[in-house]
């Protein structure tokens, strides 16, 4: 299923059209549409005037940016408040942990059926050993080491042990191609790579002789499938430093200075060449501090946290939760199975029982279309308290979120009957915090979880940002904000429209060091008086909730001088409910991630309720079937009579023959759309669009015969 908006320019029509890619969901109508604006005249990209970039600070003064890794800069420090927290280095974060939780549970995971665990104080000494260890391999400081596989302990003690080291952290995302592993690591100047399987070493094995600074690899899963000069599995890795002196480690963590880089996060590259995000001690350790007060995480010595990782380390999101904002707690994270996003996450999750848990909008959705899967099952008795219980659930915390009214007794019925059945079945039970980021998400997914008692908690933020800069909570939620910043952080709306739409800017002890050795977009990124330039559009409510309604590249100028901002239009296609409510997402059955051309059970349903016999994506794409082209028009035509403007209207669409996926290269890690990836794929039925044909959208066109 689709969900995003694609979005290309180029100046050569004089026709503003929109191209709309559908398919549906149950009580949400059009999941979301696609605008491209490929040939179109005078369409241009939309930069908001700004303060010039900053300066380059004098010889010896640190300023507060930089693109050069061995540099450091000036902290963003407040007079009081969290702002002004003593900055610390990753190793004084950890030793202090360790002095408090040295003897609870850090690290959780399984190995078959057996169970096995790290103490806090067995978890850093890990990391001093393998810090010892990539020293003894030539690991120099400021370069990287590179880190290539599924989360596991031995991901998180590479990566504290590089940083202990002196080197960088630089975690790579595993469905890198060899030569986007090739490009991060010389990017970095790896003097190691570690990763998790023979597959992943053969990436690296393909490039090998590109990477001058590589001195050797590591495998931490599995036997070595082969024996190779300077190639170590993590066994024969962790011993090398097991008996090394403590002096020259220590001497090194000694000199670490907080406002010194330690770790690089590259961002997906999706607009060019992948930028490394240089971020210091001080932005990991703070942050983490700052968001799990503001999230009011619980301290281990009064009750222990526990989240699962799963998303992609070498991402951002993944790392600050499960590493970072965990360890400042003395929380514990159980590793979920490689397979985690294939269906095996919901076994994790009943097993470690998380009393916090971060899930990207898919993860969320797919938990949704089981659950309506198996409701629909049920029998009638059921479906009908399913139905009432939702519907108690639904208004009881619409009320709540606008803070008024009391708890009905019907909400505790409703909760003894069916909401806490719900959490024993996904395993969140314990969780009194369920998060969602990392990509957009529908209204319709988070109040069909609000229905059931499950208030997803939006998170904003950015790489550049060390992760969160805004997160909805309890005492502060309103659907679809993604809330209020974190402690000792300031948000400004850059250039805002009429409206109160502006340039959403970040301020704060999170914001990024800069890109390594990318002077030019660093400059780019931050404005002369140090604030960070998110490129999304945003506005305020008057409560201070901070809503995210588009980004400033994704604006398109027409031929007559007018501004199209897509989300809107993609939100109201959303809305469009009266008639589409009747319809399902034509979603597809899923095999190892990778989408089949046949539709899932629920989606056939629809169409039967439509008068159209499909059962696959194949047979109702392109305009294909009668019944359900005209489900779609009806929608679109309903958000066309509410458009501002003509400029506005969605003139033609298309259902494409496959749906997006991470395999099929339209989705990143996260499962955000790959735009430029997308125009690319796509080019020919995105250029149809705009020959002087007609095409099955417009009037003087037939539909399809039956």
């Amino acid at each position: 299923m689709v969900r995003h908006i694609s979005s290309d320019t180029k100046n050569s029509r004089k026709k503003q059209s929109l191209f709309l890619h559908v398919s549906w969901n149950r009580d949400q109508s059009l999941a979301s549409c696609c605008l491209s604006s490929e040939r179109l005249l005078s369409c241009l990209l939309v930069k908001a005037q700004r303060p010039s970039s900053l300066a380059v600070p004098a010889a010896g003064e640190p300023g507060l940016w930089t693109s050069q890794g061995d540099a450091e800069v000036k902290l963003r420090m407040g007079e009081s408040g969290l702002a002004a927290e003593t900055p610390l280095t990753v190793n004084q974060m950890f030793t202090l942990a360790v002095e408090r939780y040295g003897d609870y549970k850090a690290l959780s995971w399984k190995e078959g059926e057996q169970q096995k665990s790290l103490t806090y104080r067995e978890y850093y000494q890990s990391c001093r050993t393998a810090a010892k260890s990539f020293m003894k391999l030539g690991l120099q400081r400021y370069h990287g080491v590179g880190i290539l596989g599924f989360n596991s302990s031995e991901w998180f003690i590479a990566d504290i042990g590089a940083i202990l080291a002196g080197g960088f952290a630089v975690g790579i995302y595993t469905t890198n191609s060899p030569e986007a592993c090739q490009y991060v690591a010389e990017n970095c100047k790896a003097n190691i790579i570690v990763v998790e399987n023979h597959k992943q070493l053969q990436k690296i094995l393909q490039v090998e002789d590109k990477l001058p600074h590589l001195k050797a690899i590591i495998q931490y899963k599995d036997a070595l499938k082969e024996k190779r000069p300077n190639l170590y599995s993590w066994a024969e890795f962790m011993e090398l430093g097991r008996d090394e002196p403590d002096e020259p480690l220590d001497a090194i963590i000694s000199s670490q200075k907080p406002n010194q880089c330690c770790s690089l996060i590259y961002t997906s590259g999706t607009t060019g060449q992948p930028k490394g995000v240089m971020l210091s001690h001080d932005n990991i350790t703070w942050t983490a501090l700052s968001t799990s007060r503001h999230v009011r995480l619980k301290d281990a010595t009064l009750a222990q946290e526990v989240v699962v990782s799963y998303l992609p380390l070498s991402h951002i999101a993944a790392q600050m939760v499960d590493m970072w904002i965990t360890m400042k707690v003395g929380g514990m994270t159980h590793f979920a199975q490689p397979d985690a996003l294939k269906g095996s996450l919901v076994n994790t999750l009943k097993e470690a029982r998380p009393t916090a848990f971060m899930g990207v909008p898919r993860v969320w959705e797919k938990m949704q279309e089981k659950m309506k899967s198996v409701g629909a099952k049920s029998s009638t008795v059921r479906r009908k308290v399913a139905a009432w219980a939702k519907d108690v659930g639904l208004q009881t915390n619409l009320t709540k979120m606008n803070q008024s009214g009391r708890t009905p007794f019907s909400y505790q019925i409703a909760k003894k009957l069916v909401f806490k059945k719900v959490r024993k079945a996904l395993g969140l039970d314990r969780c009194s915090k369920c998060y969602t980021g990392a990509a957009p998400i529908t209204k319709d997914t988070l109040e069909f979880f609000l229905s059931l008692d499950i208030p997803l908690y939006e998170l904003y933020g950015m790489s550049e940002s060390s992760g969160p800069h805004t997160i909805s909570s309890p005492e502060a939620f309103k659907l679809t904000s993604c809330g209020k910043e974190i402690p000792g952080c300031k948000t400004k709306l850059h250039n805002p429209d009429e409206e109160g739409n502006g340039e959403i800017c970040f301020w704060g002890r999170h914001v990024f060091m800069g890109y390594l050795n990318m002077p030019d977009k660093t400059e780019e990124a931050l404005d002369a008086e140090g604030w960070l330039h998110s490129g999304d559009l945003g506005k305020h409510d008057k409560k201070g909730f901070l809503f995210i309604t588009g980004r400033i590249k994704e604006l398109i100028i027409t031929a007559g001088g007018e501004n199209i901002p897509p989300v809107p239009i993609e939100d109201a296609v959303k809305e469009a409910r009266k008639f589409l409510s009747m319809l399902l997402t034509v979603k597809v059955r899923e095999k190892s991630g990778e989408p089949e051309d046949e539709l899932t059970a629920e989606a056939v349903e629809i169409c039967r309720k439509l008068g159209s016999n499909a059962t696959k994506v194949s047979e109702v794409a392109s305009g294909r079937d009668r019944a359900v082209h005209t489900a779609i028009q009806e929608g679109i035509n309903r958000v066309n009579e509410n458009a501002t403007s003509n400029a506005q209207r969605i003139q033609k669409w298309i259902i494409l023959d496959r749906d997006f996926s991470v395999t099929g290269g339209e989705l990143g890690p996260t499962m955000k759309l790959k735009r430029p990836v997308v125009a690319k794929m796509y080019k020919e039925q995105i250029e149809n669009f705009y020959k002087e044909l007609a095409t099955p959208t417009t009037p003087d066109a037939p539909l399809p015969p039956k």
